[in-house]
């Protein structure tokens, strides 16, 4: 549950303007927990797309360019996820139906992101803000031999893993985000409706949420933490995040875990003990090592008994980049409510090679104090495709 990256935390803030519709949206938020990102602070105002959230439009986020607009552009309050698979036949059938559904998809989720919806649901009320992103799962990659990186490729199994494979994975991965939940429901089931009419079929969908904040403040997650505190600035995200120079540049990786969270045990710690565990203090984020929520981490200072500051199994310290060459992670997760038996986050983070969630993941796996807290029910990796030109359709490059 990676919780620091950069000092940047705006990245994952929305418009003031569109702030008071969030407050429809029940609490709860961006736990990253039990999986890799985090790490040291970064100049604030720098954010990956170059932009203060404050600075974010009131109209609609443009759906083409060279990189999807799911990435950087200023997190929504709601999320909802597809998984789609296609069907298993000859390579250069399959190669066409791949082609036939990115085409499919292409043309509803522009229309929805447009300052004029056709669709009359998305019409009469403000501007949908919708952010998508459409990605390949390795498996199809492999199978298809797409031009994909070579780092895409399933994740390891962990050792606390409990995952649902009919909840997991997927050849296609989109994820639609906005202000509310109306539009979210309406323009998932066009992209469900176009990818069906092509050939796919819905492997499973999952919906999320972040708690109404303030503009420019974090977030809390379902244990009452201060959640996204931060993340890589423009320029660390483009040699961490982002593809290298050449065909994969404004294309990235996305890691998908649904983490249950034991809401009720970690309450029941004494707010001493869970600072510890986590390596911040739960009262106003500030490391354990500092006294503000924006200090870095320093994951190396000691007490007069030589312990350390940030314990040795706190979740900040064992996801810390300076554990890890310094790699960090851009973190857009958001918190799940499937009842009361169900709660959770889904972590979504995009990074250029997956190896470095698999590093950051075996060292939490191993010592994380809050494992006792989370399970790790379902996963998904996939190759987040670069933008479609007003002209092209998404995925054009898979085929060269």
């Amino acid at each position: 549950m990676p919780t620091d990256q950069g000092k940047e935390q705006d990245s994952a803030r929305p418009s003031a303007r569109v702030g008071r519709r969030r407050a429809l949206l029940a609490g709860g938020a961006v736990l990253a927990a039990g999986i890799g990102a985090a790490g040291g602070e970064l100049a604030r105002g720098d954010r990956a797309d170059g932009r203060s959230s404050d600075d974010a439009p009131a109209g609609p986020i443009p759906f083409h360019g060279p990189r999807q607009s799911g990435v950087t552009t200023p997190q929504q309050p709601a999320t909802q996820l597809l998984s789609l698979d296609l069907p298993r036949t000859s390579a250069t059938a399959d190669r066409k139906t791949l082609r036939d559904v990115l085409g499919a998809l292409t043309g509803p989720l522009a229309a929805a992101a447009s300052g004029a919806p056709p669709d009359p649901r998305l019409q009469g009320g403000e501007t949908t803000r919708l952010t998508s992103l459409v990605g390949v799962g390795p498996a199809l990659a492999a199978r298809l031999r797409l031009g994909v990186p070579a780092s895409l490729t399933e994740l390891p199994s962990f050792p606390d893993d409990r995952l649902d494979p009919r909840r997991s994975d997927g050849d296609l991965l989109v994820q639609l985000c906005a202000v509310d939940r109306w539009t979210l429901t309406v323009v998932a089931e066009l992209v469900a409706a176009a990818a069906h009419g092509a050939g796919a079929t819905t492997r499973w969908t999952q919906s999320g949420f972040l708690p109404h904040t303030a503009p420019g403040t974090t977030p809390r997650n379902l244990f009452g933490a201060k959640d996204g505190t931060a993340n890589p600035d423009r320029t660390a995200a483009e040699r961490w995040v982002w593809g290298p120079p050449g065909a994969h540049r404004n294309g990235t990786v996305l890691v998908y875990r649904r983490i249950h969270m034991d809401v009720a045990g970690f309450a029941a710690l004494p707010e001493a003990h869970r600072d510890r565990a986590m390596g911040r203090r739960m009262r106003d984020g500030a490391p354990l090592s500092g006294s503000a929520e924006h200090d870095e981490p320093d994951v190396y200072a000691k007490n007069p008994n030589g312990s350390y500051v940030i314990p040795a199994t706190a979740h900040v310290r064992l996801a810390s980049p300076r554990l890890d060459r310094g790699a960090r992670m851009l973190r857009r997760s958001y918190s799940y409510d499937d009842g009361p038996a169900d709660r959770g986050l889904l972590f979504c983070a995009f990074m250029r090679d997956p190896e470095q969630f698999t590093r950051v993941q075996n060292r939490l796996s191993a010592r994380d104090a809050l494992n006792p807290f989370l399970e790790h029910r379902a996963s998904a990796v996939a190759y987040v495709l670069p933008g479609a030109p007003r002209t092209a359709t998404l995925g054009e490059q898979l085929w060269t």
